[in-house]
């Protein structure tokens, strides 16, 4: 396992805001979960981190920040 956030450059559509927007944690197998950081949460769950990128980065106005640098668990 490891850690990610989303760190959200530039918002598109003004509901998250900018900065940190999301606590994250890719799975051995590749899967992914993500939460929502604010007044309104919801988690997420995407097949890898290449869908959460194609769904929330907009074209590099959010990124993948790593907490970790390699996998914690196998």
């Amino acid at each position: 396992m490891r850690r990610f956030y989303l760190n959200r450059i530039e918002d598109e559509t003004g509901i998250s805001g900018t900065g940190i927007v999301t606590e994250g944690v890719q799975f051995s197998d590749g899967s992914c979960a993500m939460r929502w950081i604010g007044s309104k949460t919801s988690l997420c769950f995407y097949k890898n981190i290449q869908d959460v990128i194609d769904i929330h980065g907009h074209q590099g106005k959010t990124v993948v920040q790593w907490v970790d640098s390699q996998n914690l668990i196998r």
